[in-house]
């Protein structure tokens, strides 16, 4: 079951057609969503971002957007998928309605609610080989645009695509200027000795929500070090670590770049302390 600006539809019912804008122009917002037996993790922060998205690109918020309304309707399409009182996955998507080619007709809006079934109620840690390479067929470019969680995925698409056809499990984008940005599936911290970096906003990367919860646990700890600064490809092999953040897999070590290898201890002991953070939210 989908969930259709309130009403619940079978998964194969045609609600959409081919003036949809988020199909034509990309002119669309999503958010992908951990909730696990009814409760949203980072919901606030999730809301938060998607209207200030919004915002951004002069969609008309509806008065009936509320945190409370919108967690109301997340709720209702994972009761309706039997998912109430088991680990889901949201993917809540919002696009300006029909009408008008580059300038819309209207900045109305509707939104799409769909779930499917995640296996751990928490984040966990995946040790399994997870091999990057840069992907430099195409760049980010960085403004605020490239921070907003669009449909405009064409660069992670061609990315993804190159990856698995050289047998790597992800590609780490760059910018422009060769600073390294992001993996094609979230953001990327480095660690070095005490150390951890990762990209900052203006270099180009998602504004991320696990990424904003690590800073803020980072901020917290004493014996790391952090900084949101630009990182340079030449310094990926001299890392101790490189983990990738998103809101449906939490962390996920990258084990190995070209020759180098790398272990998770940071990775861990971080994941544990973002566990315990959507337990609090």
């Amino acid at each position: 079951m989908v969930n259709f600006n309130g009403n619940l539809l079978s998964k194969n019912t045609s609600y959409l057609n081919q003036e949809n804008r988020g199909l034509r122009y990309g002119d669309a917002l999503f958010e992908a969503i951990r909730v696990v037996n009814g409760k949203i993790f980072f919901w606030e922060d999730h809301y938060l971002r998607l209207m200030a998205s919004m915002r951004i690109l002069r969609m008309e918020i509806p008065m009936n957007f509320t945190m409370e309304f919108l967690e109301e309707q997340i709720l209702a399409c994972v009761d309706a998928n039997g998912m109430l009182e088991k680990p889901a996955r949201i993917r809540f998507t919002v696009f300006r309605n029909n009408g008008g080619l580059y300038l819309p007709q209207t900045n109305d809006v509707s939104y799409i609610i769909e779930a499917s079934a995640l296996e751990s109620p928490f984040f966990t840690l995946n040790n399994d080989a997870y091999e990057v390479e840069l992907f430099k067929d195409f760049y980010v470019n960085p403004d605020m645009l490239s921070t907003l969680k669009t449909n405009n995925k064409v660069i992670n698409v061609v990315g993804s695509i190159f990856a698995s056809e050289n047998g790597y499990q992800n590609c780490l984008l760059l910018n422009q200027e060769k600073k390294v940005v992001e993996a094609l599936n979230g953001n990327l911290f480095l660690v070095k000795d005490h150390h951890i970096k990762t990209p900052s906003l203006k270099d180009g990367c998602l504004n991320g929500i696990v990424r904003k919860k690590l800073i803020a646990i980072l901020g917290s700890l004493d014996k790391y070090q952090f900084e949101e600064t630009f990182i340079s490809p030449f310094e990926l092999q001299k890392a101790d670590e490189l983990f990738i953040t998103n809101a449906i897999s939490g962390i996920r070590p990258i084990t190995k770049y070209r020759k180098k290898e790398y272990d998770a201890k940071v990775a861990a002991d971080l994941l544990g302390k973002l566990n315990a953070a959507a337990r609090l939210n």
